[in-house]
C-alpha cells in the first residue's frame, strides 16, 4: 500500500498521473463514451483546474481519480503506484488516508454537528479502541482546521444552522481532517454566493501555498479556473492544456 508519510518524494515523480483513461456509461440502447482516453498529471504541491462544459466529463474524471468509479480502460496512479485495480478494501483506505473530496452538494450529515462532521472520517479510520487513544489528537486537529476556516464559534451546529458558505467550510474541513495528499474538489463554489465563494477558493489557495497540498479542482467558472498553477479543459472526452 502506498506510504501515507506526507513527505514530497525527492524523485520528482508526479503526484497523480492519469493515463489514457476511458470511461463510458449505457445510455439508452447504446453506449455514451465521456472520457476518451484522457491523459496528465498533477505535481506535489501542484493545484490545477479542470474546466470544460457541461457533460464534458469533468466529474466523472473527478470520482475516477477519488476511487469513486473505474475507468474502463487506462490507468490512475498515486505517488508511482496504480491505485484504480486496487481491491475495494484498499481503494477505500486511500480515500480515507490519502485522497479528500469535497463536493459542491456539502454531503454533511444532518443528524451531527459542525465538529463532529468533520471527525467523522476518523471515526471510520480508527477502531474502537484506537479511537480512544487518538481522540483528543484528532478533535485539536478537526477544531484548528474549523477556526481556522472561522468556524470556532460554529463548532456544535447542525448544518440546518449554518449557511451555504459555511457548510462548504464543513465539508473542506472534513475532507482534509486527515491529512490528504491531495485535494479533489467538484465544484466547491458552484452554490455558493460571490463572497462565500471567493472566500472558499481563498482557503484552498492558502492550503496549496502554505500546507503544500495538491489540488485538482473542477470548475465552469474561468475566473476560479485561473487561481490555479495550470488549467486544462476537457473537450469532447480529452485533454486540452490552456
Amino acid at each position: 500500500m502506498i506510504d501515507t508519510n506526507r513527505e514530497i518524494d525527492p524523485s520528482g515523480t508526479p503526484l497523480l498521473q492519469v493515463r489514457s483513461v476511458r470511461k463510458a456509461y449505457r445510455s439508452g440502447g447504446g453506449m455514451l463514451e465521456v472520457l476518451r482516453g484522457v491523459d496528465f498529471e498533477v505535481e506535489p504541491a501542484g493545484f490545477v483546474s479542470v474546466i470544460g462544459q457541461s457533460g464534458s466529463g469533468k466529474s466523472t474524471l473527478l470520482h475516477l481519480m477519488g476511487l469513486l468509479d473505474a475507468p474502463d480502460s487506462g490507468e490512475v496512479h498515486l505517488a508511482g503506484t496504480r491505485i484504480d485495480n486496487l481491491p475495494t478494501a484498499r481503494r477505500d483506505r486511500l480515500r480515507n488516508t490519502d485522497i479528500g473530496m469535497v463536493f459542491q452538494a456539502y454531503h454533511l450529515l444532518p443528524e451531527l454537528s459542525a465538529l463532529e462532521n468533520v471527525l467523522s472520517p476518523l471515526l471510520v479510520r480508527f477502531s474502537i479502541a484506537d479511537w480512544f487513544r487518538h481522540k483528543a489528537d484528532a478533535r485539536r486537529r478537526a477544531e484548528s482546521l474549523l477556526e481556522r476556516f472561522g468556524l470556532g464559534g460554529r463548532l456544535h451546529h447542525k448544518p440546518r444552522q449554518l449557511s451555504g458558505g459555511e457548510m462548504q467550510r464543513v465539508a473542506i474541513a472534513r475532507a482534509l481532517v486527515g491529512q490528504p495528499r491531495l485535494l479533489l474538489a467538484d465544484e466547491p463554489t458552484g452554490n455558493l454566493d460571490e463572497a462565500s465563494g471567493a472566500g472558499i477558493l481563498e482557503a484552498l489557495c492558502e492550503l496549496n501555498r502554505s500546507d503544500g497540498l495538491s489540488i485538482v479542482l473542477v470548475t465552469h467558472d474561468q475566473s476560479i479556473a485561473r487561481r490555479a498553477d495550470r488549467i486544462v479543459r476537457l473537450v469532447a472526452g480529452r485533454v486540452e492544456n490552456v
